[in-house]
């Protein structure tokens, strides 16, 4: 039995949690705790054991998974102590939601698609708080403004200045009601996680487990949920237990951290002493392989790199006194105005993409701008960071240029030519796109290597490039520059790694040779030790194949490591165009300045 059930919430011992497959413990038997009121960051990369410690300890593992050893030792304030691992089916209700709240990482997987938002809260309030409908219909109001989604009702009043109270207090009503009657397809990804934090807190838990809450949002609406957790934790004093595989997410919000790996806790202690004196060698990777934005690396460090039996792999990359380790920013910048002298490789004029929208009977035709009105200049071997929130026209940029969009207006010129109404086919020869989610990008009936050599087939069918032996060698050879073995060429994508599936997506967008290759997100859903390894990879392969890149993401910190210049949209629109380093020292517009301020975590 615990000792300190006054000081700590949550105290776990020797936590164990196996599963048929591996030869080691997925969690092999960590110590955790957790103070009242405490933030506690758990930090590590995919399959290091976060998530699975987090679903043992709600017992909401599946099989053939199955705890093995420890407890976990729960303090209700003003209750008697109970072993969460211990509980019967029965009484484990009781502590789920009331005792434990958990935010998922995917929201979307975690919310009916049949049934509104509305419905699904108050199904929540009506098991744990046995409310009446009518109750538990005003306490979800209540929860949805407290999460910002519903405006108070005294901003929804101001709305409606002028009329009767009657009529106010009806048209709040129905401005209440609307959003109740929301399904989830109609909420952005930032609203469907704002709905999730409601339906935890619906039974006022005194532990909160955010699991990855905010991997795939954009870093303005990731740095809202972070701050809303963090008011909602102050203000409910509640304790909260924050997964993350990126340490800079958690700088901000974490009381202490503890750092997962290979299912063992590694390196624990307050969060200030975490990034001022990291002790464990991995919690050193994890700190340094993040591109930083104070000074440009001229290559990111890896986890595998401070694990290495040679310390002096990690103390080479980053000693930063070194001039071989950074890039100067007049070097940058003179790197800038050299790649200019030449002759623009692609140049964008005026490009206009609208989608028509639905109209009522008899109304005039609507039309969303996509893209409005875009023009820039891409030079050979440059790489242009592209960067702003979703929906700001990025991606439906990326499939114009590629020819998968026509274009309404503007004009698209590559090499001088005039490829505005080229068929997509045409054009992919000289232009290749690396997509955000490799497992999705590659069929899964094919081997690695038929999807590799079937761009050749395509589009070389009447060349001596088509010939069968032609095609292997260029497999083997791609497969061998993207760090993979020729050997795995008959393997299917399921047998792999997300950081290789990616490897191989840039090996076949680099089987026809192109001149501009797109990167669209093609980062992002990848562990920050994987990524940085990506990210060097593709700076290697373009200094080897003069390669020229637009780098899509909604990272500011990862665009600024990989781009020479850096344009930022903002609702289809160009806010700014500017060498990477002046962007952002010197940033020209106010939703710049917004995006920069919201990068999490380590500025330096």
């Amino acid at each position: 039995m615990p000792l300190s059930p006054s000081e700590y919430v949550l105290e776990v011992a020797g936590l164990r949690v196996e599963f048929p497959a591996p030869a080691r413990p997925v969690v092999n038997g960590i110590n955790l705790s957790l103070k009242r009121g405490q933030t506690l960051g758990l930090v590590g990369e995919s399959g290091s054991g976060k998530s699975v410690t987090c679903l043992a300890l709600m017992q909401l593992l599946l099989p053939p998974g199955k705890i093995t050893a420890g407890q976990a030792w729960f303090h209700p304030q003003g209750g008697q102590s109970v072993n969460l691992l211990q509980l019967i089916p029965r009484e484990l209700t009781t502590y789920r939601g009331q005792a434990l709240g958990m935010v998922f990482q995917e929201p979307m997987s975690s919310l009916n698609p049949v049934f509104s938002c509305g419905f699904q809260l108050q199904e929540v309030l009506r098991q744990h708080k046995k409310l009446s409908p009518a109750a538990a219909k005003r306490t979800s109001i209540a929860l949805l403004q407290e999460v910002q989604l519903i405006p108070t009702d005294q901003e929804l009043a101001a709305q409606f200045v002028g009329e009767s109270p009657a009529q106010i207090q009806a048209a709040i009503q129905a401005q209440k009601q609307t959003f109740l009657d929301r399904y989830p397809h109609q909420l952005s990804g930032g609203q469907i996680q704002r709905v999730m934090i409601a339906m935890a807190l619906a039974a006022n838990p005194e532990i909160l487990i955010a699991d990855e809450p905010t991997t795939a949002l954009d870093v303005t609406i990731q740095a809202a949920i972070l701050k809303l957790l963090k008011d909602l934790s102050h203000q409910r004093q509640m304790s909260m237990i924050f997964v993350s595989h990126d340490l800079g997410i958690v700088a901000d919000l974490a009381d202490e951290i503890a750092v997962m790996y290979q299912g063992e806790i590694v390196e624990t202690g307050p969060t200030e002493e975490i990034f001022a004196r990291p002790q464990h060698p991995y919690t050193q990777g994890l700190l340094a392989c993040r591109p930083r934005l104070d000074i440009r690396l001229a290559t990111l460090p890896t986890i595998a790199d401070f694990l290495s039996p040679d310390p002096a792999n990690s103390s080479r990359l980053c000693d930063l006194n070194n001039p071989a380790t950074i890039i100067s920013e007049a070097s940058q910048l003179e790197r800038v105005q050299a790649l200019q002298t030449q002759p623009p490789l692609l140049e964008v004029a005026n490009l206009r993409v609208f989608f028509p929208m639905p109209a009522l009977l008899g109304q005039p035709k609507r039309y969303c701008q996509a893209v409005n009105d875009v023009s820039f200049q891409l030079y050979p071997g440059e790489t242009l960071g592209l960067v702003g929130e979703s929906g700001c026209g990025k991606t439906t940029l990326a499939r114009t240029l590629l020819g998968l969009v026509n274009p309404s207006t503007g004009k698209i010129m590559f090499r001088g030519q005039d490829v505005t109404h080229w068929r997509g086919q045409q054009r992919r020869q000289r232009l290749q796109i690396i997509f955000q989610d490799p497992y999705s990008a590659l069929d899964p009936r094919l081997t690695i290597g038929a999807s590799i050599a079937e761009p050749l087939y395509i589009q070389q069918k009447s060349s001596a490039r088509s010939t069968r032996p032609f095609r292997q060698s260029r497999v083997a050879y791609l497969l061998e520059r993207v760090g993979l073995e020729p050997t795995m060429a008959n393997r299917y994508p399921h047998e792999f790694s997300g950081g290789q599936r990616q490897r191989i997506c840039i090996a076949r967008a680099l089987a026809l040779q192109p001149e501009l290759v797109i990167c669209d997100e093609s980062v992002s859903a990848l562990d920050v030790s994987v990524q940085a390894q990506v990210l060097n990879l593709l700076k290697e392969l373009q200094a080897e194949f003069n390669l020229t890149y637009i780098f899509i993401s909604h990272d500011l910190s990862v665009v600024k490591f990989m781009s020479d210049r850096i344009m930022v949209m903002y609702r289809g629109q160009v806010e700014e165009i500017a060498p990477a380093v002046s962007l952002y020292e010197q940033p020209q517009s106010d939703y710049t300045r917004q995006l920069i301020a919201a990068i999490p975590g380590i500025k330096g």
